[in-house]
């Protein structure tokens, strides 16, 4: 039922539920990533609105951390004190490359958010975040078209 109402949305769709899955609710968009290239949609734009959902998201997470209790979306975006302790660690060893892995599951929303506390310059985000971003996508896009033969 929800994967209907995104598919009628088309290319926008795609790019809200990457948006929401990288920001309000634990949901994966991989699945409807796949679901999309293995229909009708261009495997290209597929990456496109993707790609800019989820870096969408993680740039609100980087508010959230920037801007702390007075950014508006603070109230709905939780993010429990162990993963971001756990963000903190890894980015406080590794730096700004780090972020490469915010789309990775469990530490990736919190690892967002760190950089804006520690307020890092948003095009060094920006770069880390949308190289990594973009290589899922690509990654889920490209797998799907090996396992299909495409």
């Amino acid at each position: 039922m929800f994967e209907d109402i995104i598919f009628q949305l088309g290319y926008p769709g795609i790019f809200l539920i990457s948006f929401i899955a990288s920001t309000l609710f634990p949901l994966g968009s991989e699945g409807f990533v796949i679901m999309a290239v293995t229909s009708e949609y261009n495997s290209w734009l597929v990456w496109l609105f993707a790609t800019a959902g989820n870096f969408a998201g993680a740039v609100t997470n980087y508010y959230v951390g920037y801007y702390g209790d007075r950014f508006i979306l603070s109230k709905y975006i939780k993010v429990a004190s162990d993963k971001k302790e756990k963000a903190q660690k890894l980015f406080a060893k590794w730096g700004a490359p780090v972020l490469f892995f915010s789309w990775l599951p469990i530490i990736g929303d919190p690892l967002c958010v760190i950089p804006g506390v520690l307020k890092l310059k948003l095009h060094i985000f920006s770069f880390w975040v949308l190289l990594g971003k973009a290589f899922r996508y690509f990654l889920v896009i490209w797998s799907t078209h090996k396992a299909l033969g495409y």
